[in-house]
């Protein structure tokens, strides 16, 4: 079957098996950070991607770039096409997205190292036990959510900054945010608004000494939602993502190590895929709370005791979608490994039900989110290789180049 497809008639009811767990410790976008810090020498770390020793690393992480569209797009990408086509020795190419694969949940692992079960940021919005309620993990958390109490492990940059000079670029408004306070905190904040701002601000801070440096590029996700990853405007900041990367390679230190990655994929849903579950009771029966993203719904159930009720909204939601999705249990999705290790904080946050989107389907609950919501076009959160498999870029900084002798 295709990764993302137009919806076909469905003739029996299917219990398609789960793919794969991300491959935790050993190719996923937890191992980036760590294994660039123990490239530096700081000890404490896995070198599991297999990166050379450097002395300064810059790891960019352009959010929303999945590896097949940057292989379907490379005619725009004449700068990284070329870094592609070099090699990249050992380094592996691609590596696995957090589960979901969200933004919250994989630039999380990206900055502690842990999967999703140790840090606790489980999707994009998710059920705080101790309040019944649920709470947003990115841009809109809740009050009674300490964002340090909720995530409590040291970062990889608060470790790194110990032994080594550790900066973030990004935009000014990230710089104290719950998201950033919960797994991205360590070392100094410097900001730029524009990418070319941001390439000046990563220049003068490596000029300065920066050992370890954190890259973040938003533009690609904001484009991608909006008007859909095949839209000319994400071709557009998939151009300017190659523009910064070249940058970047013509001013930051000559021999610094360079990272692109990326925090999740993204697939387009046509409007008429966009469906509200809530308009059909069988798909809420006992259901007390919802949450997740539109391809991945975490569901959590009115009555825990009653053990006959995840079986009977498994079957209602396969008797509706068929083999356009994967369902299962909390007690499925942490026995495969798709949260990785599971701390017991962590594991009431995690639905009960979970329904994860296999084609071109997502999947909202209108009763709690805004119309605007279904007007999102490029989507991600499931297990789909175009949403989980994220590329992996390696190469040496040129520097600039000294001026000729006349």
């Amino acid at each position: 079957m295709a990764e993302v497809s137009e919806p076909k008639p469905l003739a029996v009811p299917a219990h398609p098996e789960m793919p794969p767990a991300p491959a935790f410790g050993q190719r996923s976008v937890a191992e980036v950070l760590t294994s660039a810090a123990a490239s530096l020498g700081i000890p404490g770390f896995d070198n599991a991607l297999k990166l050379p020793a450097a002395k300064r690393v810059c790891v960019v992480l352009a959010d929303g770039l999945g590896r097949n569209l940057l292989k379907q797009k490379s005619a725009h990408t004449p700068f990284l096409r070329s870094v592609m086509q070099a090699g990249q020795g050992n380094v592996p190419v691609s590596l696995d997205s957090a589960f979901p694969s969200t933004t919250a949940a994989s630039l999380a692992s990206f900055g502690t190292g842990l999967p999703a079960g140790q840090h606790g940021l489980v999707g994009y919005d998710v059920l705080d036990p101790d309040q019944d309620r649920v709470v947003n993990m990115l841009g809109n958390w809740d009050a009674g959510v300490d964002p340090e109490q909720w995530q409590p492990f040291p970062t990889v940059l608060e470790r790194a900054a110990e032994h080594v000079d550790v900066v973030t670029v990004s935009l000014p408004q990230f710089g104290n945010s719950p998201m950033t306070r919960a797994a991205l905190r360590g070392g100094r904040f410097v900001t730029g608004v524009t990418s070319h701002a941001r390439t000046e601000a990563a220049a003068d801070a490596m000029a300065g000494g920066a050992s370890l440096m954190y890259f973040y590029v938003n533009e690609l996700d904001k484009a991608g939602h909006r008007h859909g990853c095949q839209s000319p405007q994400w071709e557009h900041q998939l151009e300017e993502l190659d523009a910064t990367m070249l940058r970047l390679n013509a001013t930051l230190p000559p021999g610094t190590t360079i990272l692109l990655t990326a925090d999740h994929g993204m697939v387009d849903v046509p409007e008429s895929q966009r469906i509200d579950y809530s308009a059909e009771p069988e798909l809420i029966a006992g259901v007390r709370h919802t949450a997740g993203e539109p391809r991945m719904v975490h569901m959590y159930l009115s009555d825990a005791a009653d053990n006959t009720a995840p079986g009977r909204l498994l079957e209602a939601w396969r008797a509706r979608f068929g083999d356009r999705i994967w369902a299962f249990t909390r007690e499925e999705a942490i026995a495969g490994g798709l949260f990785g290790a599971v701390r017991p904080e962590a594991a009431g946050r995690i639905g009960d039900v979970m329904i994860a989107a296999r084609d071109a389907l997502a999947l909202y609950d209108s009763r709690r989110v805004r119309p605007s919501a279904l007007e999102v076009v490029g989507q991600h959160g499931s297990l789909t290789k175009a949403e989980r498999e994220v590329p992996l870029l390696y190469f040496r900084a040129e520097g600039k180049k000294a001026p000729r002798r006349r």
